[in-house]
């Protein structure tokens, strides 16, 4: 009888500490989206501490809010937040004779402020873009499901399939022009001063 109940106490004490940890879901913390040395991107829903760094939260609904450091958003539901590292600017020069990438014609300025610049746009179907510079690295977020054509001005053509929600960073210094090939498509585009 006595080893039977040290057994089962021994049996039960495994069990429930398994039970406990399959209930309370993985160890780590999730993953961000994009960690480099300008920005660590997550997949949030809802930003509810104060940060620990200076942060842009871009709704998933279209809109954008910068939250110094040791701000609370008032942004609710799903969001993408933008955790801006320190790091000197990368602004380059635009020596190609092309426009800025921004303001573009049909762009929507969010905000602006010493960090970043946060813009809204809409691709219209078969519509390109005008040519243009990124002289500012940038993190983009994806509010449809449709594909860009994006062509150089060498006529290097490369189709990129992106869909709601989606999170991208980019690095300046490059000149292209886009254009809504498949869907519908429209982003938040968070230049990085």
């Amino acid at each position: 009888m006595w080893l039977a109940e040290v057994f089962d106490r021994e049996m039960i004490n495994p069990l429930l500490l398994c039970a406990l940890l399959f209930q309370a879901g993985p160890l780590t913390a999730a993953k961000p989206l994009i960690e480099n040395d300008r920005v660590t991107v997550w997949e949030v829903t809802a930003v509810r501490n104060a940060r620990p760094v200076d942060a842009v939260v871009i709704s998933l609904a279209g809109t954008a809010e910068y939250l110094p450091k040791g701000a609370t958003s008032k942004i609710a539901g799903r969001s993408i937040l933008i955790e801006l590292k320190d790091h000197a600017s990368t602004a380059m020069a635009n020596t190609t004779g092309y426009p800025l990438a921004f303001p573009r014609p049909g762009s929507k300025k969010i905000l602006e402020n010493a960090r970043v610049i946060v813009w809204d746009y809409a691709w219209s179907p078969g519509v390109p873009t005008p040519m243009h510079f990124h002289d500012k690295d940038v993190v983009v977020v994806y509010l449809d499901d449709g594909d860009l054509t994006s062509t150089t001005p060498e006529g290097q053509v490369v189709v990129n399939p992106y869909t709601f929600g989606a999170a991208r960073f980019n690095l300046g210094n490059r000149t292209h022009t886009e254009t809504l090939t498949r869907g519908k498509q429209r982003a938040i585009i968070t230049e990085l001063k």
